[in-house]
């Protein structure tokens, strides 16, 4: 009989949830529990949470600790070609042979009970961490902090809180300090953490559950500054100035991001030379990607052909600031959103620098905002759009019109998957 492959067993556990999403931790320390509880076994566990920048400040921080020859586990979600990127070993993706055998074994230490697929996933990962040595831990948390799967570990060596907005609000509240509070779930008696920039009403949240836990801040704007200076990356805190190159992840987001990573380094003692590989050396798919090869760039012909996975308002005003910074060619959106997220917060500030949208739903997605959908909100915002059948049609009717443009596919990093496992 042939052995089930990762997919099988990530199939099996689909099955185990009537809920895609319902927040708690019982379920997970129970299969811990049955599991010898590897969530005590990790090495060093840096936990971010926030609701942009995470992916990003974490794939900073382990570029950083790499350059100083240390070895990193990550966790991250969701993945966007293939499960295994959810799980980086020592440095490299998970192995297929080792993401079936830690699967099987949850699914089996389960027995059958309930439990979601992102926590028995989420079990699945600190397992594999727990039997592979390294010198750090790296755990994005999935949504919110306080009840996400991630949020089992005691005693991590620093948490770090990237910027918070409105997201997620039917699991997570209504308010930006009901989000926070959220958030801040991660912050642990004693603990240092890592805030990046704020809102107000966030911050207040954050500093209040760090008094209460004893847990020192190092926050942005109080404790360390990072800013764009003459073409180059200007850091500073008390231990000094750091003139670095800018981010090579691109955008003015992206240097507040690279700060709070740079905090995090030099709160753990790492050198100059560890910050700056955080900087030059961090790699993040779907983050105003450049695509160059595959049938779509192919398709785009002359035209610039880009990705980004932004889904909310925050990541809106970023991409927007990024569009406002480039070279002023005429761009073109192509968006497909989930319908749980606020497509017109989304739209509402790339309005002034795209010259149309196509509208697409996102293949294989049962939670696709239908494009007709997508169009109508685009609209509503003064971006002309029209609906198109695919990915790939909208490109050809654009570069048809426009053989120069800039083509920009946006608005989920589950569209973004899509493009990455077709395109590749």
């Amino acid at each position: 009989m042939t052995a089930p492959t990762s997919d099988v067993i990530l199939e099996r556990m689909m099955a185990l949830h009537p809920k895609i999403i319902d927040l708690t931790l019982g379920r997970m320390f129970r299969l811990l529990e049955a599991l010898g509880n590897p969530q005590d076994k990790l090495p060093p566990v840096i936990h971010i949470a926030g609701t942009n920048g995470k992916g990003s400040t974490q794939a900073m921080i382990r570029a950083g600790l790499e350059t100083a020859g240390k070895t990193v586990h990550a966790y991250t979600s969701p993945h966007l070609a293939r499960f295994h990127e959810r799980i980086r070993l020592a440095g490299e993706l998970i192995t297929e042979e080792a993401l079936t055998e830690v699967l099987d074994e949850c699914y089996a230490a389960n027995n059958g009970e309930i439990i979601t697929y992102f926590e028995i996933t989420t079990c699945a990962a600190i397992l594999a961490f727990s039997r592979t040595p390294a010198d750090y831990t790296l755990l994005e948390v999935g949504l919110g902090g306080v009840l996400d799967a991630t949020n089992v570990v005691a005693n991590p060596v620093v948490t770090v809180i990237t910027p918070v907005d409105l997201d997620h609000q039917q699991y997570l509240g209504d308010t930006l300090t009901e989000i926070a509070g959220e958030k801040a779930g991660i912050i642990k008696r004693r603990v240092p953490c890592i805030v990046g920039p704020q809102q107000e009403a966030g911050l207040d949240v954050i500093e209040a559950t760090a008094a209460r836990n004893m847990a020192p801040l190092s926050v942005y704007g109080q404790h360390w500054h990072a800013s764009r200076e003459a073409g180059r990356m200007v850091y500073q805190d008390e231990q000094g100035l750091l003139d670095l190159p800018l981010p090579k992840l691109p955008g003015l987001h992206q240097v507040q991001n690279a700060g709070g990573a740079i905090a995090t380094l030099r709160m753990l003692g790492f050198d100059n030379a560890a910050c700056e590989g955080a900087v030059t050396n961090a790699q993040w798919p779907a983050r105003m990607q450049r695509l160059k090869t595959g049938p779509l760039v192919e398709t785009a012909g002359q035209a610039e052909l880009w990705l980004d996975g932004g889904h909310n308002p925050a990541a809106g005003r970023a991409l927007a600031a990024v569009l406002d910074e480039m070279p002023k060619v005429p761009t073109y959106l192509i968006c497909g959103m989930l319908n749980t997220k606020d497509i017109t917060g989304y739209l509402r500030p790339l309005a002034p620098h795209v010259a149309a949208l196509h509208a697409v739903s996102i293949p294989g997605e049962a939670a696709t905002l239908p494009a007709e959908t997508t169009a109508q909100a685009a609209q509503a915002v003064e971006i002309t759009a029209k609906v198109a059948t695919d990915v790939a049609t909208a490109v050809q009717e654009i570069v048809a019109q426009d053989p120069h443009a800039r083509v920009l596919i946006c608005g989920s990093l589950y569209l973004a998957g899509n493009i990455l496992r077709s395109n590749g």
